[in-house]
């Protein structure tokens, strides 16, 4: 077997490859790079040409959601339809639109919004559903397409766990689509967001809230360019002797300083988020548009973790939602485990980290405060058991095929 190399891990700059490093180190040194370029209309038309929808460009995949919703009008008393199962920021960007959000439970098999639960759900005041593809497992977008045509209302695809080569199962059925380049989505520019339309008239509103977004300060753009560099450097000093504590005492010292942007804005575990809408930085569509151009070559690398986990999965009998075996490209590989904290616990000592904020909570991550994002305890039983048994794989793109072998062989004990 290859030398295995650490952490094995979700979080710890997952989509920083050795491109990503040399782009961000160039950046640096081009400050009439960071706000504005020509790379931002480059990245609009191959998002256009990719997706056959007109593209909007905004600071993050939540603010991208906002101002999907902002183009759409809503009213007070307006109704959101949203999976339990998902990441606070979408209920946050749901209430900042002055909507509700209306949680539907999932499909244990898919981790998707249940279909045969979403109609009791519907009301007169319901204005969109949110369909997420939850790790990257296609949501049954034929079936919510019927939905939506039926009652008059339109269908939002949140694509920020995939972004597929080819849009076909995932993609192609939403009224707007929503993407996100945060550094754990499927590409990464550290930040990022977009909102695509196939209908002219949101179109020309997103195109006027774009316009009208504020601009980044400098400073907090060379921490984004920053971001890739620091992890890095955390990487080269893992692998030296006492590597680990001296990587994050590093990556503490660097939080401390403000240097690494944070992933969740102040309040927004509490439910909070401005309405205010902010530019994307041209340094981080630079970032985005060199793992988008490198997109297949990402998804193939996904593809083969992903192969690899499943392989084991069939061959150990593991519990598991059986849409992942056959999904085109998953952002983390989901399995069911009894005592998940143990396990997450006992893989630490050997430098594997797996919590990627995705358990224990049916609006993650756990901490956010779930009565703030209007969910209510025990009305979506089976993302609460979901979370709480859940752990993830990962497959992101600096994870190797001989850590993918390593961390098979140290959960067997665990999933048998």
């Amino acid at each position: 077997m290859p030398r295995v190399t650490f952490p094995i891990h979700h979080t710890f700059g997952p989509l920083v490859t050795r491109e990503q490093f040399w782009l961000a180190f160039w950046l640096q040194f081009k400050p009439q790079k960071w706000v504005r370029g020509k790379e931002i209309e480059e990245l609009r038309s191959k998002l256009s040409h990719h997706f056959g929808m007109s593209a909007s460009l905004f600071a993050s995949g939540r603010e991208a959601l906002l101002a999907a919703l902002q183009s759409i009008a809503i009213k007070p008393g307006d109704e959101i339809i949203i999976q339990a199962f998902t990441c606070m920021v979408v209920p946050n960007a749901v209430h900042a639109s002055g909507a509700t959000a209306v949680y539907v439970d999932i499909d244990p098999g898919s981790l998707n919004i249940d279909l045969q639960k979403i109609q009791a759900k519907i009301t007169p005041r319901t204005r969109a559903i949110i369909c997420q593809h939850t790790f990257g497992i296609p949501a049954d977008t034929e079936r919510l397409r019927s939905i939506c045509d039926k009652r008059n209302i339109l269908l939002i695809e949140d694509l920020a766990h995939v972004i597929p080569d080819t849009p076909d199962a995932i993609g192609t059925r939403g009224d707007l689509l929503i993407l996100s380049f945060g550094r754990d989505k499927a590409i990464s520019g550290v930040m990022g967001g977009a909102v695509l339309t196939r209908h002219g008239m949101l179109g020309k509103k997103l195109a006027e809230l774009e316009e009208h977004a504020l601009k980044m300060p400098l400073r907090f753009i060379a921490h984004l360019i920053g971001y890739p560099l620091r992890y890095r450097a955390a990487k080269i000093l893992w692998s030296l002797p006492f590597g680990a504590n001296l990587a994050k005492a590093y990556l503490r010292f660097s939080r401390a300083l403000h240097l690494l942007p944070q992933v969740y804005q102040p309040g927004e575990a509490d439910g909070k988020m401005s309405v205010g809408l902010r530019a994307i930085p041209n340094a981080c569509v630079v970032l985005i548009l060199q793992q988008f151009q490198d997109l297949p070559r990402l998804n193939r690398h996904r593809n083969t973790l992903t192969q690899i986990y499943s392989q084991a999965a069939k061959a150990k009998d593991w519990n598991l939602p059986q849409a992942a075996l056959t999904a085109p490209s998953l952002q983390k590989f989901p399995v069911f485990a009894r005592n998940t904290r143990k396990l997450r616990a006992a893989l630490k000592r050997e430098q594997i980290y797996l919590d990627d904020g995705w358990c224990h909570g049916a609006i993650n991550p756990a901490s956010s405060n779930q009565e703030a994002a209007g969910y209510a305890q025990g009305s979506c039983p089976v993302a609460e058991e979901v979370a709480a048994h859940i752990v993830t794989l990962p497959t992101h793109p600096t994870m190797a095929v001989a850590q993918a072998e390593y961390l098979l062989h140290a959960l067997q004990s665990f999933l048998a």
